[in-house]
């Protein structure tokens, strides 16, 4: 039985979260999907999900959440991590921070999926090795399950080279926190489907989510500026990736645009 999963990328601002209520519901029901897993980092003006966004999103027909690197900007939320176990931050933070990093999803049908997050280092903070981190979960899952990773990264190299480094052994990674779409959507030799990035659910007549005229003159002038989300109608972006279950192999991924730019 197979096993169709939605991965959709950084949620930006009002932009993206109106464009997961407008079209959301309408893929899930069109293309059969079974599992969501949405990046929120990004959801509330940018920076961060709040609790006034996150209860909005948990209207919405999304199962697990993602977060990263600005999970941690609205501390109300930080804070409230574990009240949503729902929601996932990068699990190769050290210990001692609030929240969680993986979740075992149960599946109407009985079935079950595990949904992990890592951060990549380079160019980032310098956490725990997400290499190393994969294997301390792998032993830790139960080996029928299988597992699903977002990896939230900066660069392209590492991204790929964490791909290569969980084929065979992660049904899929994608890559999320660059906000572009990468156009190497692919089954790697060991089944796990990948893509470098998934790019963002927000708007993009804009600068990676974000008011193209603050960006341009950011880079201009060189002074700081307040970043603001553009206003701009927003897109959904996400990852379609079809699983065989029990081989725990992915069959097929591909990037979807909605609607199309």
């Amino acid at each position: 039985m197979n096993l169709r999963v939605l991965g959709i990328g950084d949620v930006v601002g009002k932009p993206g979260r109106k464009a997961l209520a407008e079209y959301l519901p309408g893929f899930i029901k069109e293309h059969g999907v079974h599992l969501v897993v949405a990046n929120i980092e990004n959801a509330a003006g940018g920076f961060g999900p709040d609790l006034k966004t996150m209860e909005e999103l948990l209207t919405l027909p999304i199962h697990v959440f993602t977060a990263g690197s600005h999970v941690w900007d609205k501390k109300e939320f930080s804070n409230a991590l574990d009240l949503y176990p729902m929601v996932l931050r990068p699990a190769n933070y050290p210990p001692g921070n609030p929240g969680r990093g993986h979740i075992v999803w149960p599946l109407p049908d009985g079935r079950k999926v595990a949904v992990v997050q890592l951060e990549g280092r380079v160019f980032m903070d310098m956490l725990d090795c997400p290499f190393r981190a994969l294997d301390s979960l792998l032993a830790e899952l139960p080996p029928e399950v299988p597992l699903l990773v977002d990896f939230h990264g900066e660069a392209t190299s590492e991204k790929q080279a964490f791909g290569h480094y969980a084929d065979g052994r992660a049904a899929a990674v994608w890559g999320t926190h660059t906000h572009v779409p990468t156009a190497d959507a692919r089954v790697l030799p060991g089944g796990t489907a990948f893509i470098t990035d998934v790019g963002m659910t927000g708007a993009y007549d804009s600068v990676i989510g974000f008011d193209k005229e603050v960006i341009v003159g950011r880079f201009l002038r060189q002074a700081p500026v307040r970043f603001e989300v553009a206003r701009a109608p927003g897109h959904l972006a996400a990852a379609l990736i079809d699983i065989d279950f029990p081989a725990k192999r992915a069959t097929a991924i591909r990037h979807v645009l909605v609607p199309p730019l």
